[in-house]
């Protein structure tokens, strides 16, 4: 430990952010950036726990107090090795992982954790400026061939140490760019598309191969890429919406919010849109559902200059302070606004959603919802709601944007095709050590083996199957396993 009082001298602080009413005029990234002391000074306030729990906190593994006293030291290229040794895309999960680790970590017990996510952020930056990050694929192939099924961070995750192992690796993603959800679900606020491109050709250097605008199970049948390749990694994301079954759910005006964001990602980067166009300038607009899905359709409303933005939320109002259900070091279930909140929106917690109601002319003028309360148990777990008596009301909007999650992959086309087993949830069968399905050259990680996850958690998916690939493709690994420390949840 680089400097054992750091944590008692500095306090917790973040980079600027340029001002609501300013980003809210353009599509780009707007959290600024350390200056060197300030860098040096956030990495000190790590203590280097005897048991550093942000590494379980963390479900890659990252070797956290390692690269906070590195960049303390101003030793970029260990804190690169480090922090790489364990993450294939800290430029990812450095703008868009919400940080469990940071839960995890022991000043969270009595005050603010290390900003551990902009570290990360800062040192893979550095790094690209210095010219660390370089191709790794080793130059003696194996002469195995793998199909990787989706270009999401899963996908990219298993793809990056399949290659580094050194098998022959063709991405198949179904749009015409790779990066699937980190393309055109994430909104370019949050994460600059040309941060995805810079690793695309990282990899392509690393003699990865992506064909794009090829769905497979469309395209290329699920049997011609068995014959095709030695083994498959399925890493097509949880893509099946969950929806809102109503009166009123067929009238114009209600929109999946994917299919939202999605829309406006492409029309950011300046690509053709197939379908008609989704603007919400000068409407109201409600937004269902209070996840990131449901943060980032807010962000976006408000930059296309929605009249107002609403956002409802089944449950109740979360307190401020860590609840018994969620006791440290666990991720704690605490009131949050987001960056997008900031820019303006109107928030409502225990709404239930009734019906969508129309117009004369047949137009979505309003929601019937009413207000809830919810039973709970000793420890503050949420078990059933009740209707409150008297408490319907109408809404105005002229378009809703329904970000209730994702309830798993499509069942039909490459699933159904390639017959492997889907569990319970109707997610692709395939335990966490294994990674592997019931056909046994076929892998599969991500959401659609674990369910709708995060970011973080699809490139530890994608890391791990990866492994098990090469051990089944060769009988032996090189590649490493996540941290011994173990996993929280």
């Amino acid at each position: 430990m680089a400097n054992p009082t750091g944590f008692k001298e500095y306090p917790r602080e973040l980079p600027p952010k340029t001002a609501p009413q300013e980003r809210v005029a353009h599509n780009h990234e707007f959290v600024g950036t350390y200056s060197e002391g300030q860098l040096t000074q956030q990495a000190a306030r790590c203590m280097d726990c005897g048991i550093p729990f942000c590494h379980a906190g963390c479900p890659l593994g990252n070797i956290i107090p390692e690269f906070n006293d590195a960049v303390h030291a101003q030793d970029w290229a260990a804190a690169y090795q480090i922090l790489s040794s364990t993450n294939n895309f800290p430029e990812f999960t450095g703008r868009i992982c919400p940080a469990p680790c940071e839960a995890a970590c022991v000043l969270s017990i009595h005050s603010a954790p290390v900003a551990i996510e902009e570290i990360e952020k800062h040192i893979i930056e550095i790094a690209f400026a210095k010219g660390y990050v370089q191709p790794t694929a080793p130059v003696l192939k194996s002469g195995k061939t793998v199909a990787v099924v989706g270009s999401g961070p899963a996908g990219l995750a298993a793809a990056a140490q399949l290659a580094k192992a050194g098998h022959g690796v063709t991405v198949f993603e179904r749009d015409d760019r790779p990066g699937g959800l980190l393309r055109y679900g994430i909104p370019d606020f949050k994460l600059d598309k040309w941060v995805i491109d810079r690793r695309i050709d990282l990899l392509k250097e690393d003699g990865v191969v992506f064909r794009c605008n090829t769905e497979i199970g469309h395209d290329l049948s699920g049997a011609d890429l068995m014959r095709s390749f030695d083994a498959v990694v399925l890493a097509g994301g949880a893509s099946v919406p969950r929806d809102l079954p109503i009166p009123g759910r067929e009238l114009p005006g209600i929109h999946f919010a994917m299919d939202y964001l999605t829309q406006h990602n492409r029309r950011v980067s300046e690509l053709d849109i197939a379908e008609a166009e989704l603007v919400v300038t000068d409407q109201d607009v409600v937004v269902i559902g209070s996840g990131d899905t449901g943060s980032d359709c807010v962000g976006t409303a408000n930059r296309q200059r929605a009249r107002s933005v609403t956002q409802f939320a089944l449950m109740s109002q979360p307190g401020t302070e860590r609840p018994a259900h969620t006791p440290w070091p666990a991720e704690p279930h605490v009131f949050r606004s987001s960056t997008s909140h900031e820019e303006g929106c109107q928030r409502y917690w225990g709404i239930n959603t009734k019906a969508f109601l129309a117009d004369e002319t047949g137009q979505l003028r309003a929601l019937l919802v009413s207000d809830v309360t919810w039973e709970t148990d000793v420890l503050g777990r949420r078990l059933r709601f009740e209707e409150v008596p008297d408490s319907d009301r109408e809404i105005p909007c002229q378009r809703v944007l329904l970000a209730l999650g994702f309830r798993g992959p499509r069942a039909d086309g490459l699933l159904a095709q390639l017959d492997v087993e889907l569990d319970e949830n109707g997610n692709v069968r395939a335990s966490e050590t294994a990674y592997q399905t019931n056909q046994p050259k076929v892998f599969v990680a991500g959401d659609m083996r674990r369910g709708q996850s995060l970011v973080v958690w699809a490139i530890s998916e994608g890391r791990e199957a990866a492994r098990q690939v090469d051990v089944f493709l060769t009988g032996k690994t090189a590649l490493p396993s996540k941290n011994a420390v173990g996993m929280l949840g």
